[in-house]
């Protein structure tokens, strides 16, 4: 009989540590995304970690305005998004913080609304900008992979709701 409640309660335990885990690997993945794309200006950034926290084929589109003042977006591969993000970072450094976060799960698929703020030295007080980004992600069973990340950045017109700000 001892030997049978403790199967049990191993089970249970178990189980409450794989869950556990589950939600600390969307955590890790989200902090881990932030950090690597920081950086001084000039500093090489490890392409190859945020690659791997992407599927295969991950996308993110910045939402903005063009030149004739409509909103538009754009989609970029994760090499097109590393590849603009070397030239911004060249001659300007380039970290972004996140504020706030507002997660939901359901199975193996999540979506956090990220609010960001972005400057140029990491120890600046003012940001540069502001914003809210949007993932997408899918646990594939051992890890979360970001399959989108939709961004769009704070405007006088659009300034962020304070409850993202909480």
């Amino acid at each position: 009989m001892k030997h049978l409640l403790f199967l049990l309660f191993l089970s249970i335990s178990t189980n409450q540590l794989v869950a556990q885990s589950k939600e600390e690997k969307l955590d890790k993945t989200i902090k881990t995304l932030y950090v690597a794309i920081s950086g001084a200006a000039g500093e090489q950034r490890d392409t190859t970690l945020i690659r791997s926290l992407f599927s295969n084929e991950g996308r993110l589109s910045p939402i903005g305005i063009n030149k004739d003042g409509r909103i538009t977006s754009r989609v970029l591969t994760v090499s097109q998004y590393l590849s603009g993000l070397m030239r911004l970072t060249k001659e300007k450094g380039f970290f972004e913080k996140e504020l706030f976060r507002k997660t939901d799960v359901f199975g193996n698929m999540a979506q956090i609304l990220s609010t960001y703020q972005s400057f140029h030295n990491a120890d600046d007080k003012v940001p540069f900008q502001r914003g809210i980004n949007s993932f997408q992600l899918m646990y594939d069973g051992a890890d979360w992979k970001i399959m989108s990340i939709t961004w769009n950045a704070e405007s006088e017109e659009y300034p962020i709701p304070q409850k993202y700000l909480k």
